[in-house]
This record gives C-alpha cells, structure tokens and sequence, in this order.
C-alpha cells in the first residue's frame, strides 16, 4: 500500500516550494515523484497546438519527491507520517502517526 495516494492534502518539507500544501494531482511509484497542485512550478515553452493556437510560455506544475512530502491528516490538520494497520477484515488502511489522533485516513 502506498503513503502517498492521489487528492491527498500534502505539505512540502523541502525545496524552493517549503512550507506550501497542496492536494496531489499525480503520483509515479516507479520514480517516487508526485504532482502537487501549485507546487514546484515550471515554465514550459510549449509550441503552437489546437488546445493553444498562439503556443508560448506556459507554467504548470514539476514533479517532486515524495520524500519531500508529508500528508496532511484532515482530523488533527497537522502534516504527519503516515502508517498502515491491518484489520481484522484483511484490509490494510494508513493512519496517522500521531499520539493524540490515530486517525484513520
């Protein structure tokens, strides 16, 4: 099971974006990156296409390493490490590391 999901609410721990949240957009588990809404952005000259006729500079957002990451629980609002329980069911769920929520996420 992955730490790190899609919509996940994530604040960024490291790099010229620190300190800003974000939902993910995206996440490639063969590299370790994730898409961050409004994070780590990155002008892309982009050529003339039937989406954008004119083409030019356009600023979307650059993949960052999910080690520079850290969800953010919905229940206590704080950015945390996340772990996974097994129930009794044989399902696995994430939840949060700390001591006062144990949140499940």
């Amino acid at each position: 099971m992955k730490k790190i999901v899609k919509n996940d609410s994530v604040m960024v721990l490291s790099g010229k974006s620190r300190g800003k949240t974000g939902k993910v957009l995206k996440v490639f588990t063969e590299k370790g990156r994730a898409v961050v809404e409004g994070v780590n952005l990155i002008k892309r000259h982009q050529r003339p296409t039937k989406d954008l006729p004119r083409g030019g500079i356009v600023e979307k957002e650059g993949s960052i390493h999910i080690s520079n990451l850290k969800v953010i629980c919905p229940k206590c609002t704080r950015p945390t490490r996340i772990g996974i329980k097994i129930l009794e069911d044989k399902s696995k769920v994430r939840f949060c590391k700390h001591s006062d929520c144990g949140e499940i996420i």
